[in-house]
């Protein structure tokens, strides 16, 4: 018996990196997984179904309104019903290193939009149904930066700042038809794509950052899917409005 056996999640940006380490996770639990990405991700639903779970993947962009309402209509058509999303999509690998002075509006726009927007739209759509069930989890991706603070990343910083606050109120707003909204601060985790991205300055602060842990490694997709499964789960069905920083005790707050 899984934890979240009987239980539907929508995972965003579950094509890859960490999205694609909470889809296997949360299935690997018994959850039924729609992966929505703007790539295809059949690749994740395979590993997926050739384990022995029930997934399926819907193309979708977040900061398209239609596209998160079908996303949802797609999830509940399949599979009856929606009880997790997991608001995973965003902009970071990608992002280059500029001061506040250097950062263009385009670039800020383009980060807010996919990460504070995006985030705002994938909840808006799956709300509905959430509350006519009387039950959902939703799951939201901050960072540590917007906790400790950092440099040459404000928009990025001020994007994760903006999911916190958007967190506490959903939980305020929709606690009492039974909705509960939590969010996940990783630190800077190592993924495929991250890796792949990465010039000689990142490289060479990858390599300083498990020093600042208690923790003194570094920090892989895996080691967040734990924390998502028990947001996904009943064992914290009366936990709402929390972040939970899971990045090796670099952070105390």
């Amino acid at each position: 018996m899984g934890r979240l056996d009987g239980r539907v999640a929508v995972i965003t940006g579950g094509a890859q990196s960490i999205g694609a380490a909470f889809a296997k996770g949360l299935a690997s639990e018994g959850a039924k997984v729609v992966i929505a990405d703007l790539s295809e991700g059949h690749d994740i639903v395979n590993i997926i179904t050739q384990a022995g779970g029930e997934a399926m993947s819907v193309v979708t962009d977040v900061t398209d309104e239609l596209a998160c309402q079908n996303m949802v209509a797609e999830a509940v058509k399949e599979y009856g019903r929606l009880d997790i999303l997991v608001a995973n999509a965003g902009i970071w690998v990608q992002l280059g290193r500029e001061d506040a002075v250097s950062i263009s509006s385009d670039d800020w726009d383009r980060v807010m939009t996919v990460n504070v927007k995006g985030t705002w739209l994938s909840a808006k759509a799956a709300l509905p149904q959430m509350v006519q069930q009387e039950y959902g989890k939703i799951i939201t991706l901050t960072s540590t930066r917007a906790i400790k603070g950092g440099s040459s990343m404000l928009h990025y910083d001020a994007s994760k700042g903006a999911i916190i606050s958007m967190t506490k109120s959903l939980a305020r707003e929709w606690g009492n038809k039974g909705i509960r909204v939590n969010a996940i601060a990783p630190g800077a985790t190592d993924t495929e794509f991250s890796l792949a991205h990465m010039d000689a300055v990142q490289e060479e602060r990858r390599k300083l950052t498990p020093q600042t842990r208690s923790i003194k490694r570094a920090q892989d997709a895996e080691d967040l899917v734990g924390t998502c499964v028990f947001l996904s789960s009943s064992a914290s069905d009366f936990m709402t409005a929390q972040t939970i920083p899971v990045e090796g005790g670099a952070v105390f707050w």
